[in-house]
């Protein structure tokens, strides 16, 4: 015996036309949150000797961030031992990575935080992939502390 399968029908709008599949978005944060999480992440890298940090400010030109971080450190085990500071200082306030790449590489390790992405290079792969030109019309928050 075979049963019949009902059809799923698509949610309707009042205008009776079918409503189009929306992208997943990400969560709407308070950008202070993400400006504190950003200044919270430069500050663990300047811990760590971090060289040429900077905060760019991408909101309302991206949806994957707020803000970006981009820092440099001088071998592939300081960029590791970088990236792993930012990791835990930020966890230890409650900010989680979704995500952390290039490690135990330690040429470029990306960190998504969701709200800010941290980039920490080597000075070769920074200046081969010129984020901070690429986002030179972007607006930077200043880092205090930073030499």
């Amino acid at each position: 015996m075979k049963k019949k399968l009902k059809a799923i029908k698509k949610p309707v709008r009042a205008a009776g036309k079918p409503t189009p599949l929306r992208a997943a978005t990400k969560p709407v944060h308070d950008s202070s949150e993400g400006q504190r999480m950003a200044l919270a992440a430069a500050a663990a890298a300047l811990d760590k000797k971090a060289m040429g940090v900077e905060i760019i400010d991408v909101a309302g030109k991206v949806d994957y961030a707020d803000y970006l971080v981009l820092m440099t450190g001088h071998a592939d085990r300081h960029v590791a031992a970088i990236a792993d500071a930012v990791d835990e200082a930020l966890g230890k306030q409650g900010w989680h990575a979704i995500s952390i790449e290039g490690l135990p590489r330690g040429q470029w390790v990306l960190i998504d935080f969701v709200d800010i992405v941290v980039h920490v290079f080597l000075a070769e792969t920074r200046s081969l992939y010129d984020l901070d030109g690429l986002w030179m019309d972007a607006k930077r928050v200043r880092v205090p502390g930073q030499v």
